[in-house]
């Protein structure tokens, strides 16, 4: 009788997990192959051939097939998901379209004109950001880094970004705006170009730069768009919403697909995970390019950094309302920070592909988008203080799932998988409600003052969550921080029902008519 193997091609030697004696299973996340193979047994020719069935038998039955069950059901769960997910974003989506008559600002041609050459550069630069997500761990993994290291290179990278995020609005506006997107795009694709090497020093300066470009990312390029809407177009500023609206609809849809074309390059081109960081380069090219030959250069007048962060602490520390909308970000983003370090090495050994899941991630986030917008229409009019209680809640009660299903020894991918696609829904429903409650609580030239403010404690909290995992045990560690997580969580719980009990009866905070402007979502 010949026993079975599972094993992938390239899977690497840690991940086997030996199985009765002399056998193998390794699971990558590439797809499985499943072959016959004889003698895998060492010693059994002095067992009788009954006997030595009979021991076959039991391996197959209680060492191999419950991988093999759990490692397709990974991959059935994955993409049956992914396929869900999307013909539910896009029912509600069409759906959606149907009974929204055209408005003002959507039949401007020049208007859509000024839109599209926005657009064409922002979504470039969007999509070279999210091709990079999926495979970013699986990259230190495969070069043989510990998860510690790995830590230590996503907590350089956090560290970067507040940092630089402090200083980028004073920057872009002293460079330019159109000179900080092009700098963007040289940053960001020296970045991509550290990633080429496997000594870790190189990868720590990448990091470095990676989290400069992000800020530049998410600083620059609006504020050229706010600029020369107004400024140099003459635009309504009621029309400024629906254009991020819109951005923020399709920055997930860029998402979803990103993770699709990750997946096809890292399988497909030969390159193995470092493949999405190369294809993203061409991206960042021709989004300096475009952005060198079609757009105009803008500046603005610089307030002192002090004075922004002055303004901004005066703002927190006079209004009850803005101190826990902070505590909440604080709390709720440090631990999506966490998340985002811990679902690849949550997932990938049994056998996950990543592009796929990443991609369900950014689906389930646009159908809680999709929800939000369902639920403070005209037919539910439900406010944004019960939506983001209720994300709030939802992570609570993944982050809970979490610590059971990766209890060592007792794993469950699967319902891992769905915990994790919880928060990503939680997520849609989180950050427009935020963005919502942050507009009509903080003044508007405080917010950027106000922001810096909220960036330091979340991306502290998530540095110290990730030191505190490098600094675990590995079988328990993962364990362990997704229940620190959820003590976080209930923290952020309790400050959501603080803020509810102050702001219940402030109608300030309260969806308009959906007849009136539309609202932008977070990016």
């Amino acid at each position: 009788t010949s026993g079975l193997e599972v094993t992938t091609e390239g899977g690497e030697g840690n991940r086997g997990a030996r199985v009765g004696s002399g056998q193998r299973l390794s699971l990558g996340s590439s797809s499985l192959r499943l072959y016959g193979t004889t003698g895998i047994f060492p010693g059994t020719g002095a067992l009788s051939k009954p006997q030595q069935g009979q021991r076959e038998k039991i391996a197959l039955y209680f060492g191999i097939a419950p991988q093999v069950v759990r490692g397709l059901a990974m991959l059935v769960t994955a993409y049956l998901a992914f396929v869900v997910l999307l013909a539910s974003c896009l029912g509600l989506e069409l759906s959606r379209c149907r009974a929204k008559p055209p408005g003002r600002a959507c039949s401007n041609p020049s208007f859509l004109r000024f839109q599209l050459d926005f657009y064409q550069v922002y979504f470039l630069a969007l999509a070279a950001d999210w091709l990079q997500a999926p495979y970013l761990y699986k990259l230190y993994q495969h070069y043989h880094f510990l998860e510690g290291q790995i830590a230590i290179l996503y907590v350089c990278g956090l560290a970067s970004t507040v940092l630089f995020g402090l200083v980028a609005s004073s920057l872009v506006d002293w460079l330019g705006r159109k000179k900080s997107c092009v700098l963007f795009s040289l940053t960001y694709s020296l970045c991509c170009l550290t990633k080429l090497s496997q000594d870790y020093f190189v990868l720590l300066v990448g990091r470095a730069l990676g989290g400069l470009s992000t800020a530049l990312l998410f600083s620059a390029f609006e504020a050229w768009y706010i600029h020369e809407h107004v400024e140099r177009h003459d635009f309504p500023a009621e029309w400024i919403p629906a254009t991020f609206a819109r951005a923020a609809f399709w920055n997930h849809v860029l998402a979803v697909v990103a993770g699709v074309a990750a997946e096809a390059v890292a399988c497909w081109v030969g390159l193995g995970p470092v493949a999405p960081f190369l294809a993203a380069i061409p991206l960042l090219a021709l989004t300096g390019a475009l952005a060198l030959h079609s757009w105009g250069e803008n500046y603005d007048r610089q307030r002192a950094f002090s004075r922004t962060c002055a303004g901004g602490l005066r703002c927190l520390l006079s209004d009850r309302r803005v101190l826990l909308l902070g505590t909440i970000q604080a709390l709720f983003e440090s631990v999506i920070f966490i998340f985002v370090f811990l679902w690849t090495p949550v997932l990938d050994p049994h056998g996950a592909p990543l592009g796929i899941i990443f991609s369900s991630f950014m689906a389930a986030s646009l159908l809680g988008s999709s929800l939000y917008r369902i639920a403070t229409s005209k037919r539910y009019h439900l406010q944004p203080m019960h939506l983001l209680s209720l994300a709030v809640l939802i992570v609570v009660f993944s982050l809970f799932m979490l610590t059971f299903s990766t209890s060592p020894g007792q794993e469950s991918p699967v319902e891992s998988f769905i915990a994790f696609l919880l928060i990503e829904l939680a997520c849609g429903l989180y950050f427009p409600s935020m963005s919502f409650l942050r507009r009509k609580v903080i003044p508007e030239t405080e917010q950027a003052g106000v922001l810096n403010w909220f960036r330091v404690p979340l991306h502290l909290l998530a540095c110290l969550g990730l030191l505190v995992l490098h600094d675990s045990d590995r079988k328990t560690g993962t364990q362990n921080m997704f229940s620190i997580c959820s003590a976080v969580m209930v923290m952020a719980l309790l400050a959501v029902v603080g803020l509810f009990t102050v702001v219940r009866h402030d109608t300030e905070l309260w969806v308009p008519s959906p007849t009136g402007e539309p609202y932008a979502p977070e990016l």
